[in-house]
Parts: C-alpha cells; sequence; structure tokens
C-alpha cells in the first residue's frame, strides 16, 4: 500500500480526526473482525471521486476561510463573556514568561542578534494579527524549543559558512515562507488528517512534560526550582554580596511560591464542583478567575511578606531598541563584549536586514534552501499537529479549521519576522491547549461540554503583551518562582485528559483496579501495555532528541515518522478491534461498541474486567 493509498483508506486505521473539516457530517468504513462498521471521523475518504471536494491549488485556503473567518467572525469578535478577563489575564502571564525566558536563550545563542525584546514584539504582532485574521480563534503562537534549537544550529552555520547570521536567517525564513505557502495552495495538510491519538497523544504530552521539567529543573539547562539550591546559580549573582542574604532561604521560598500557586489555582478551579459559597455563580466565578487570583496572591505574599528574601525576577532590558548594540558604523561587533573601551555603543543595529549583505557569497539566498525545508518540516508539522490536537472531536469545537488558511498566515509571518530578524514563532502547544481549556465548560470530571469560541482573549492577550514592551521595568516586579508556578500548573492541567498519560499511569497499577475504560474493558492489559509502550519509547525519543542540541534538528523527522509507524506498523502489532479502541475518539468507541456487544462473550468481559488476563480479540 503505497502513501497516497494510504490517505484514501486512513480510516481503516486512524481514529477520529476534526469533525468539522469540510462543514458535513461524512461516512468512513472501519474493518472489525474480518467486518465493516461505519464511523464518522470527518473525512471524505469513502466519497467518490467524482463528487469529493477539490482543496488543492488554493481552494483549501478558501475554503477554509469561508468555514472559519467569514463564518464566525464576527460573533468571535463580540462574544464577549465574564470567562474572557481571566483567561485573558492567564494567557498573559503564560505567554509572556516563555517569550521573555525564549528570549534570554536565543541571545545567548544567537550572538545577541536576536533578544527579548525582538522576541517580545514578535509575539505581541503575530499574536494580534493572527486573532484577528487566523482560521483558529484558540491557537497561540510564540516560541518553542525546536524552533531555538534550529536557529542555534543556524546560527553555528553562518559563523562555518562566514556570513552575517541575520542575513542567513533572513533568507532561509523567506524560503521557509516560500514553501509554507506552496504548502497551502496545495492542501498539503491533508496528510496531517492522516494523524491519529496515537500522535497527538505523544506530542501534546511531550509538550506538557517540557513544561513541567523546565518548571522544576531541567536536566540540559540550569533552569527551573532546583537550581536555586545550587549556590552558583546565576539567579543569586546579584545578592550574593548583601550581607544577610542565604541562598537556601531563598531557594526554599521559591519553592513554596511555585507549588502554592499550582496549588491554590488547582484548588479554586475545582470550587466550581464544591459545595462552598452561597450560589453557583459565586463558585463559577472564583473558578473562572482561579489562576490569576494565585498570580497575584503569592506575588503579594513574596513582596509584603518576604519582602527581604529576593528573589529571581524576569530578567527583561530597560529600553525598547534591538538587542544588538554596534561598537562602529559598521556593527559587526558587539558592544561592550567587543569593545570594552567605549563607555557607550555606536548605536542598535537596524531592524530591516540587509539581503544583499552576502559578505560576498553570492550563492547563500540559494544555499539557505536547504536549511530551509528543515524549518520547513519543523514549522508546518508543529502548527498541523497543534491545530489537529486542538480540533479533536471531544473538545466540542463548533466553528471548523483551517489547517491550510493558518498554513499560509504562520508561513508569512515567518518571512516577515525573518526580514526584520526577530524569531520565527509557530502555534505554542501547551499555550494553546491551556487557551482552549481555560474557555471550556467540563463536567466534573474533566470531559467537555462546550468551549467559548472567541477571539477577544487572543487578541486582548497579545495586546497586553505589545504595552507591555513600553513599560518593560514594571515586568520586573513579577516573581520567577510564580510564573513556575503557572507553567508547573499549565504542564499538569493539560495531562489530564491525555489517554497516553492515563494509560502510562496504568503501568504501576493493579490490573483488577484499572478504571473502567473501553480500552480496560474489552482490551487484554499484555496489548494495552504494549501499546504505551510504543509510545512511550517514541515519546522518550522525542525529548531526547529535543534535549540535545546538534541534533535537535531532527525532531520534527521523528515527529512525521509517529504517523506511518502508526498506519504501517501497529496494525502488524494489534487487532483492528484493538487500534478502534485504543486510537478512536469517544463517538466510534461507543459506536463499535453498540455494534459488536452482542458478539462479545459476556463471560470474556468479565474475565478482563477482573483479571486483565487474555486477549478477547487475539487473531
Amino acid at each position: 500500500m503505497d502513501f497516497h493509498h494510504a490517505l484514501s483508506n486512513a480510516s481503516e486505521c486512524c481514529s477520529e480526526t476534526s469533525t468539522n473539516r469540510h462543514d458535513k457530517q461524512q461516512t468512513e468504513t472501519t474493518i472489525v473482525n474480518g467486518e465493516e462498521n461505519n464511523c464518522f471521523n470527518g473525512r471524505t475518504t469513502d466519497t467518490p471521486e467524482e463528487t469529493k471536494p477539490n482543496l488543492s491549488w488554493g481552494r483549501g485556503i478558501k475554503a477554509d476561510w469561508d468555514r472559519t473567518v467569514r463564518t464566525h467572525w464576527w460573533k468571535e469578535m463580540t462574544n464577549l463573556e465574564q470567562k474572557t478577563i481571566p483567561v485573558t489575564i492567564f494567557m498573559f502571564f503564560a505567554a509572556i514568561a516563555p517569550a521573555i525566558t525564549f528570549g534570554a536563550i536565543y541571545e545567548k545563542t544567537t550572538g545577541h542578534y536576536i533578544g527579548a525584546v525582538e522576541m517580545l514584539l514578535a509575539t505581541a504582532w503575530v499574536g494580534i494579527v493572527h486573532s484577528l485574521i487566523g482560521g483558529s480563534a484558540i491557537m497561540i503562537n510564540g516560541g518553542t524549543g525546536p524552533v531555538l534549537a534550529f536557529s542555534a544550529v543556524l546560527y553555528k552555520l553562518s559563523i562555518s559558512l562566514d556570513v552575517p547570521f541575520l542575513t542567513l536567517s533572513a533568507w532561509t525564513g523567506l524560503w521557509c515562507m516560500l514553501f509554507n505557502v506552496v504548502a497551502a495552495f496545495i492542501n498539503l495538510n491533508k496528510y496531517i488528517l492522516l494523524a491519529t491519538r496515537f500522535t497527538d497523544e505523544i506530542f501534546s504530552m511531550l509538550i506538557s512534560v517540557i513544561f513541567i521539567i523546565n518548571a522544576i529543573g531541567s536536566p540540559f539547562s540550569p533552569i527551573g526550582l532546583y537550581y536555586y539550591f545550587d549556590s552558583e546559580h546565576t539567579s543569586h549573582d546579584a545578592n550574593e554580596n548583601n550581607d544577610g542574604y542565604s541562598f537556601l532561604s531563598v531557594a526554599f521560598l521559591s519553592l513554596v511560591l511555585a507549588v502554592g500557586t499550582t496549588s491554590f489555582a488547582v484548588f479554586l478551579k475545582a470550587i466550581k464542583f464544591a459545595r462552598f459559597f452561597c450560589n453557583q455563580w459565586s463558585r463559577t466565578t472564583i473558578s473562572d478567575f482561579a489562576v490569576p487570583i494565585a498570580i497575584f496572591s503569592f506575588t503579594a505574599i513574596d513582596h509584603l511578606v518576604f519582602s527581604s528574601a529576593k528573589t529571581e525576577t524576569l530578567n527583561v532590558p530597560d529600553t525598547f531598541a534591538p538587542t544588538f548594540a554596534c561598537c562602529d558604523a559598521t556593527c559587526e561587533t558587539y558592544w561592550p563584549n567587543d569593545c570594552t573601551d567605549l563607555a557607550e555603543p555606536f548605536g542598535r543595529r537596524p531592524w530591516l536586514v540587509d539581503l544583499s549583505d552576502l559578505n560576498g557569497h553570492l550563492y547563500i539566498p540559494f544555499f539557505a534552501a536547504i536549511p530551509a525545508f528543515l524549518a520547513f518540516i519543523l514549522v508546518f508539522l508543529d502548527n498541523g499537529i497543534t491545530l489537529h490536537c486542538i480540533s479533536h472531536p471531544s473538545h466540542k469545537l463548533q466553528h471548523g479549521d483551517a489547517y491550510d488558511l493558518n498554513t499560509l498566515i504562520i508561513g508569512i509571518m515567518v518571512g516577515i519576522n525573518a526580514m526584520f530578524g526577530m524569531p520565527w514563532l509557530v502555534a505554542a502547544t501547551v499555550r494553546s491547549l491551556s487557551h482552549l481549556h481555560a474557555l471550556a465548560e467540563k463536567t466534573q470530571d474533566g470531559k467537555f461540554i462546550s468551549v467559548l469560541e472567541t477571539r477577544l482573549s487572543n487578541l486582548a492577550v497579545h495586546s497586553l503583551i505589545l504595552g507591555s514592551i513600553f513599560c518593560l521595568p514594571v515586568l520586573k516586579l513579577i516573581p520567577v518562582p510564580v510564573l513556575y508556578g503557572i507553567f508547573l500548573y499549565m504542564g499538569i492541567t493539560s495531562l489530564t485528559n491525555n489517554q497516553f498519560w492515563g494509560r502510562f499511569t496504568m503501568l504501576f497499577m493493579q490490573p483488577s483496579k484499572f478504571p473502567s475504560a473501553a480500552y480496560t474493558d474489552y482490551v487484554s492489559t499484555t496489548s494495552m501495555h504494549k501499546y504505551t509502550g510504543i509510545q512511550l519509547f517514541l515519546f522518550a525519543s522525542l525529548y531526547i532528541i529535543k534535549s540535545i542540541k546538534s541534533i535537535a534538528i531532527a525532531f520534527p523527522i521523528v515527529i512525521a515518522l509517529c504517523i506511518p509507524i502508526r498506519i504501517y506498523l501497529l496494525p502488524r502489532l494489534f487487532t483492528q478491534a484493538e487500534l478502534t479502541l485504543l486510537d478512536s475518539g469517544d463517538e466510534n468507541i461507543e459506536k463499535w461498541i453498540e455494534e459488536n456487544v452482542d458478539n462479545i462473550d459476556e463471560e470474556l468481559v468479565e474475565q478482563v474486567s477482573e483479571k486483565k488476563e487474555g486477549s478477547m480479540f487475539s487473531t
């Protein structure tokens, strides 16, 4: 079976994807135990060729625009509700903290050419534009680790080629933009629709775990609460000569602030279903404002109660200007490192990158297409899989998805940012999923009831970030440990509905104590653990590759491999019924159970439920 044939028959081994892809329900065929059963997953694979919508040559972009922006824009721009305000405050802190952090790391890895100012400006304008014309009102764009790693590799490449970094970055970004425009024009996103829950769960759990580990303490960089207990950590440098300063006191206070912020936010969020307070409106209001209340409460505790303990604050620049300060008019050397005799810099590097500054290497505009293709794979997959995660049917979104439109818009933004020497921004998975969860109404057990699909929170968040650029010193009032608490909260809450995480915890449970679910009631423990083990192997591979800078550029390739592994390898290791129960959405699973319940031996079901031994679907 070739890859194109796999696309037309993907429902034989894939689960639900976006239910609104073409604004109508369409039926597919799934083979279960040799019999055909119809299931809906939003694709058009059973539609006769002559009636399939042709989404190539730009028609997919127009279809996305008509389905999302043109149809729902006014409603999404006017549906201001109480929930919008706390979500905006929460996501402002969730977006600006990584922007400043990534900006500081960019400055170290790109020779000071890109820093916090460039990252904040890029985050602000990209977010504002995307909130106005982007196909997904929920998606948050920002800096990500893999793109940062790619930029670091590009900087080293520029040194080896003896070419100015910003010039090479600009040409690479323009090529990447072209590749994204072509991909949107030919509807390359049809291959993203081959991704199933199998791939989505690995990717979303990876990003969630990265947030959690970075909050606690990354083994690959000195970031996180753990490093406060190291007296040599840079956060202690500014106060190490102060009388009475104790790094251990600061470390313990930082730990209390972070854990307290996370715990208090989780506690307040759960009040919605508690018995406290006088009515449901008050409980809902407290739940909606849970994260902002937690942030302001523990920031106040830090400044008012423990003012003598100097916790780490955000390292933001004092003025709004390009990060690279020049020693002379050529702006080839950095002040003060390369010209210590100068009291002040000659000036700052210009915002617009000179594409002709090739240092005599006229082949660079063409050579840049090679790294740009790798960058394109990374940007394309990051955007596509993030939107795929957001648009899962279990989230009950009603306004449709827009894969091609988003690819076009984000690709153009990458090109513009590259021209102005700013970082390339892509869909930020955890921030996007946190935005989704914050806007959602859920049952007490965490299942989605509905989502407030609004552009207002996205627009307000990035407007606040734009405004903060002109009052940067105010951001220094925010303790970094409180922001670590928010990272921890985002990572933990995004894991709650991840089936992969649930099955991972079952590796340490007594089988008879497994929670009741389709994949525990109707699939053997051995098969379930084998499926989880494959996901775990891919998850670990992705994390290791992402964390080792020398090979981090291969990160998108491993993500892409998850799709053919699911299509070609897993059907050889599991029966079709097992894959249906492990890798389908709730609607497909419920329909499968209804259609096959009469064929299931009740005694065997009881055996699996109680002892988790044997497989009722072994071939």
